[in-house]
């Protein structure tokens, strides 16, 4: 009996995040399973991870590692929304486009992690289709996902470990950004 494409890809994603070290050779590993299995033929998200939400994008979990080691979770996002600049609490991520398109801003933090008010430097903006990944290492983390298209997009996000809250940077009155912890929960 073959086993479904998805139970395939967790598989392989066991091996690649198991096997591999430092996190930027983690990421690498991760970001080529990703490309090699997000693709629309293969219909690997159950339809429950494809709606969306409809006050925020919608954050589902798919696979958590009973180790611990990583979690896989669907995020869908609907026309227009998006999430402020935000870090992934010290975890490193690989993000892939399942479906539709998404832009991705990257930003430089330009002061101490520590501090409640920072400022940022955009770096780098990239727009993301289908079977497109990419990788977030800490320090090199800070970010903003957006739909960039009037359909729904769905991203697959691996996280090294359960990311269960951020930071999150709201911009402030004099044109600098107040850290804000997030906590995050799933979308049922």
């Amino acid at each position: 009996m073959t086993a479904d494409p998805l139970t395939t890809m967790i598989q392989r994603l066991d091996v690649a995040i198991t096997s591999s070290k430092p996190n930027s050779v983690t990421c690498a590993a991760v970001k080529s399973v990703l490309e090699d299995w997000i693709r629309p033929e293969l219909a690997l998200l159950p339809k429950k991870f494809l709606e969306p939400a409809a006050n925020s994008y919608a954050r589902r979990l798919l696979h958590r590692d009973p180790q611990g080691l990583y979690s896989i979770v669907v995020m869908v996002w609907d026309q227009g929304q998006g999430t402020p600049i935000h870090d992934h609490a010290g975890l490193w991520c690989v993000e892939c486009v399942y479906t539709g398109r998404i832009r991705v801003d990257s930003y430089a933090l330009d002061g101490n992690p520590d501090d409640t008010t920072v400022d940022f430097m955009k770096m780098d903006t990239v727009d993301a289709g289908c079977g497109t990944a990419g990788s977030l290492i800490p320090p090199f983390d800070y970010h903003v996902i957006k739909n960039a298209q009037p359909t729904p997009s769905v991203t697959v996000h691996v996280y090294g470990g359960d990311m269960d809250w951020c930071n999150a940077y709201q911009p402030t009155n004099d044109g600098h950004y107040e850290k804000q912890r997030k906590d995050l929960a799933f979308t049922h």
